[in-house]
């Protein structure tokens, strides 16, 4: 849900800072009070574009903060946020902040993380879910309603869904594996001398594992044998040279061996120095064989720079490491032995896409049948809701096309997709005797808020929004209409928190919170939107100006409070 909003300088809102509960919140006020600018703001933390309008005037920046807790563990933001590195916090909370400045400038952060707008869109979309009357919906979207169809009863797909989609990976991964061998034969021949001459250069190279790494210790020892030889010949002259020290420890040992039968203490000292002793007499002993074998090769010396020149024109040549290139090299002998043998390659390629692709037809197949299935309980569901709103005589139906391609089924050809077999959108008609025609052609404005809310209705508790925001969705309606749209309203907040922009006193009856935006001119000169919550006795004086229009009255108070104790009952009734 969305918990809080900060916003500052945007528009004519100077500041405003809110609190959001779960259920239902309405904001009302008149019109131009700004009720639509709160919601410009919530749209661009969903990854709406910005404009240098929306920033204050005579203000730097415009600045939106967004704080949304998430109580599932398992939504799939999460994942989201996991595919573009985008930090998560252990207590469910996600911080979104959008900046706007005066020149124009677009800043946006997930969790203090800088991200592109596209991020932004790809996150925020799946928390916030906006409606308005004049903007094209989501619902409304043919290329969602298969996913929309597919969350309705998603445990009844999930399994065949997934098993369709591994096969059809596998087939994706086939067919870019016969279109590279299916090119022309110029090509292939071309790509083959490249390779030739790639895989030629690198094993005359005979490059070993780690072979630069070593050659750059041994290039080091030699560059400072001097240097190496003079620290080891002091070191073991001082042990055992002329300094001796060995021979001055061999003393005090001796002396200290004599008190051994005096006192325990002296036979603990005397033990740790034969330790000490032994200890630098083997570290002589190393230090002399290290002299021994210490020889100055200035021939080695150039030998070593010309294989590393070599080795590292390699590595850049190939951007890759001495390892990678023996990977490299692997790979090109593999892909030398599939085009050298292009046409068995080809026909066992084909073989097994064959294969696949009739596993593939089969689970689409019934994931098709299943969609069906679905598909007619979504019917039954969505009918039923639209009847109470009123719009008894409308139908609605699922339609189920293919895309052509080169795979034969049911005596026609069809090319599988991402989704199986099928491409769906919705269907409805709200007139007797008139066709089914696409949801995102219906036309009027009352019978697309009806018809949108009926399907929020069954969708939301599907679609894992956090946040739905209803932009005066009910104008253009009254009386029983407008009551059964609040009625519906409040059954979809009971799944997910919503927040709505009305001019119903029947929807502002029914929330369980209520906000008062106002416009306020100061001195003539400054404009600023004003936001504050309602008491239960300031919310029934606000809905009954609502029902009046201008004067409250006793008879509007007493409207207003028979509304609020209507949609109390209601509420009682569906919670």
């Amino acid at each position: 849900m969305l918990a809080q909003i900060s916003i500052k300088n945007f528009a004519i809102i100077d500041e405003v800072n809110l609190s959001f509960n779960d259920g239902l919140t309405v904001l009302t006020g008149e019109t131009g009070a700004g009720k639509s600018i709160i919601i410009d703001a919530i749209q661009l933390l969903a990854g709406a574009r910005a404009s240098v309008e929306f920033v204050r005037h005579e203000a730097d920046k415009a600045s939106i903060e967004g704080l949304f807790f998430i109580d599932n563990p398992d939504h799939h933001v999460y994942q989201t946020m996991d595919q573009f590195d985008v930090p998560k916090d252990e207590e469910g909370s996600i911080v979104i902040e959008r900046f706007i400045t005066s020149k124009g400038k677009s800043i946006c952060r997930i969790n203090g993380k800088l991200v592109t707008l596209a991020i932004l869109k790809e996150i925020g979309s799946q928390l916030i879910d906006i409606h308005s009357q004049h903007e094209t919906q989501s619902l409304m979207n043919p290329d969602r309603h298969i996913q929309l169809l597919d969350q309705f009863f998603e445990e009844k797909l999930k399994e065949s869904k997934l098993h369709y989609y591994e096969l059809f990976e596998q087939l994706q991964s086939l067919n870019s594996r016969l279109q590279k061998l299916s090119h022309d034969e110029q090509e292939i021949a071309q790509r083959i001398d490249l390779l030739k001459f790639q895989y030629n250069e690198l094993t005359e190279a005979q490059l070993e594992p780690g072979e630069d790494v070593q050659l750059e210790d041994e290039r080091k020892q030699l560059m400072n044998y001097e240097r190496i030889y003079e620290g080891l010949q002091t070191a073991y002259n001082s042990l055992s040279g002329e300094e001796r020290a060995l021979d001055f420890l061999s003393h005090a040992m001796i002396s200290l061996e004599q008190l051994e039968d005096v006192d325990s203490h002296f036979e603990e000292l005397s033990q740790q120095l034969k330790s000490n002793f032994y200890q630098l007499e083997d570290l002589s002993f190393q230090i002399s064989n290290r002299l021994e074998g210490l020889e100055f090769q200035p021939n080695r010396l150039e030998e070593i720079e010309s294989r590393l020149f070599e080795i590292n024109r390699l590595k850049r040549k190939y951007g890759k490491e001495v390892d990678e290139l023996l990977i490299l090299m692997a790979e090109m002998e593999e892909e030398l032995e599939q085009l050298e043998n292009k046409d068995s390659h080809l026909q066992s390629l084909e073989n097994e896409i064959e294969e696949i692709t009739k596993d593939a037809l089969m689970e689409a197949e019934h994931l098709h049948k299943l969609r069906k299935e679905v598909a007619v309980q979504l019917k039954d569901a969505i009918q039923k809701e639209l009847k109470e709103l009123y719009l008894e005589k409308a139908e609605f139906d699922t339609e189920f096309t293919t895309l052509p391609g080169n795979i034969l089924w049911k005596d026609k050809s069809i090319k599988l997709i991402r989704q199986g077999l099928d491409h769906i959108q919705f269907l409805i008609t709200t007139n007797p005797g008139e066709p089914l025609k696409p949801l995102h052609k219906v036309a009027s404005g009352g019978e697309i808020s009806r018809i949108m809310l009926a399907m929020k209705s069954i969708f939301s508790q599907h679609q894992g929004m956090t946040s739905v925001i209803f932009d005066e969705v009910d104008t253009g309606v009254s009386g029983r209409v407008a009551q059964s749209i609040a009625k519906k309203i409040h059954q979809i907040s009971i799944d997910s928190q919503v927040l709505c922009i009305t001019h119903l006193p029947q929807v502002a009856a029914i929330a369980d919170h209520h906000y008062l935006i106002e416009k306020q001119v100061i001195n003539n000169s400054v404009t600023k939107t004003h936001v504050q919550p309602l008491k239960d006795d300031e919310s029934i004086n606000e809905i009954g100006r609502m029902i009046s229009g201008h004067d409250l009255t006793d008879t509007t108070k007493k409207h207003a409070q028979e509304l609020i104790q209507q949609a109390q009952e209601l509420k009682s009734q569906t919670t």
